[in-house]
């Protein structure tokens, strides 16, 4: 059994090793919660989840169709039902009901709730941004609607103000978050681990080396929903303290490997221009509400997003095993498809990026839609110039070979030139001839091939200014 409060009741439900969070809902009645897609694009599924704030807490709207329901054992959660009732409706509810934001129903419950979550989002400023009102469009980007239309569902969001006294939801967030509770839980499909230390998460990798490693699930629980992937042993380590880490000083940021997109996008706030240039382009916020650099990294995915941006920064890893920990480049890290230097039993502990940071940087992903997409190229670019002239160049490239890549043809057809588009355009046609592009269903190899060229002229492009700067 987990426990869980749903809704503000403690419950008890049944659980196997990969039973979803959906699955569960769903099965104890809370059917407002819909599984449109499964794979965490539609956002039919959505819910809140209570999630430690400082000393306070903080309500992040999430997928329950990828979040495996062991993993938020102990944890607190609202579903749609549980915002309002019928006759005393929450006011992203009446807000939607009111402006026509309905026709079928099916996708609103998700609506409501991602509403429902930038609405209690505490740096939300009703009153500013124009019409936005202070609410961040975005939050809605990983729900779909094939009916009714955007507007109407817009209009409510731009109309809902601050929480008013007595808000329950509002209310809980000066109250701490209940602490990830120490997990096993053995079943017929598999045994599910939340160790408490980080040594016994080691212990336990020492003793599974095929143990699944799951920290956000926005990969593995697309696996589960539509490839029936099934693990022996699962351990989860988004809890674990020294995966949390958050620091800035001397010559180096050092983030947690464990700590959501959205955790660090906080955090990091104008610190790195080229992590908030891409933070918004990565997935949708529900996916960014669980989503860790980690397990980006540890999929090892050719079409990560992370990798193009990480490498353009010169990042390096620290990966942590029986043996302790060691540090390893970015650059050094990925040996082949969706294969690394990561030994068994090691886990990405954190990433650290060296400064002072170059400062003329830009990210490119080009996608078939402009958010919430898988990239068919990715590019990260970091520059330093002095005189006008290129002094460093790191590219890091994504979507064009087995791996990402760093460029370091085209870095070094840049560096000592000056930055002109003459420099550019030789450049650009190193750059397009970098790496094996295959083609897909997402992109052709040519069209592979002519974006990276195009990015890098559109770089130079934009950021021409700098030399006289």
């Amino acid at each position: 059994m987990v426990e869980l409060t749903i809704n503000g009741t403690a419950r008890q439900l049944p659980s196997a090793a990969h039973t979803t969070l959906l699955a569960a809902l769903r099965a104890d009645g809370l059917t407002g919660c819909k599984e449109g897609c499964a794979e965490g694009e539609c956002g039919a599924c959505a819910v809140l989840v209570a999630r430690a704030d400082g000393e306070g807490t903080r309500w992040e709207s999430v997928n329950a169709c990828l979040a495996l329901l062991p993993a938020l054992n102990g944890a607190e959660v609202v579903t749609s039902e549980g915002l309002g009732t019928p006759g005393a409706l929450h006011p992203a509810q009446e807000e939607l009901a009111v402006r026509g934001g309905s026709q079928c129903g099916y996708c609103t419950p998700g609506f409501v709730v991602s509403l429902a979550a930038e609405y209690l989002r505490p740096e939300r400023t009703p009153g500013g941004h124009g019409e936005a009102n202070g609410f961040d469009m975005h939050s809605l980007s990983g729900n779909l609607c094939r009916c009714t239309g955007y507007r109407p569902i817009v209009d409510a969001a731009r109309a809902l103000r601050t929480p008013q006294a007595g808000d329950p939801l509002a209310a809980r967030r000066a109250q701490p978050t209940p602490p990830a509770r120490a997990t096993r839980l053995d079943a017929p499909d598999g045994t599910f681990h939340r160790p408490a230390t980080l040594a016994d998460a080691l212990a336990l990798l020492a003793a599974h080396p095929d143990a699944r490693v799951l920290a956000g699930g926005t990969d593995w629980g697309v696996d589960v929903n539509l490839r029936r992937a099934r693990a022996g042993v699962t351990v989860a380590v988004d809890a674990l303290p020294e995966l949390r880490a958050f620091e800035v000083g001397g010559d180096m940021i050092r983030l947690g490997a464990g700590l959501t997109l959205s955790d660090l996008e906080r955090r990091l706030g104008d610190r790195v221009p080229l992590l908030r240039e891409w933070f918004p382009q990565f997935a949708s916020r529900l996916i960014r509400n669980s989503a860790t650099l980690g397990g980006n990294l540890g999929t090892a995915s050719p079409i990560g997003d992370s990798p193009p941006v990480l490498l353009a920064l010169d990042a390096e890893l620290e990966l942590v095993g029986p043996g302790g920990v060691r540090a390893v480049p970015l650059s050094d890290y990925f040996t082949g498809y969706r294969q690394t230097v990561r030994a068994p039993g090691e886990l990405i502990q954190a990433v650290r990026i060296p400064t002072p940071l170059a400062p003329v940087t830009a990210f490119h992903k080009i996608a078939k839609r402009r958010f919430d997409d898988i990239s068919s190229v990715a590019v990260g670019y970091a520059l330093r110039l002095e005189g006008g002239v290129v002094t460093q160049a790191r590219i890091g490239l994504g979507g064009v070979a087995a791996t990402p890549l760093r460029a370091y043809d085209t870095e070094a057809a840049l560096e000592g030139q000056p930055w002109t588009a003459d420099t550019a355009r030789r450049a650009a046609r190193i750059l397009g001839a970098t790496g094996t592009p295959l083609s897909d269903h997402r992109a052709s190899a040519a069209y592979r091939a002519a974006m990276l060229e195009q990015s890098l002229l559109k770089f130079h492009w934009a950021t021409r200014a700098e030399v006289t700067a």
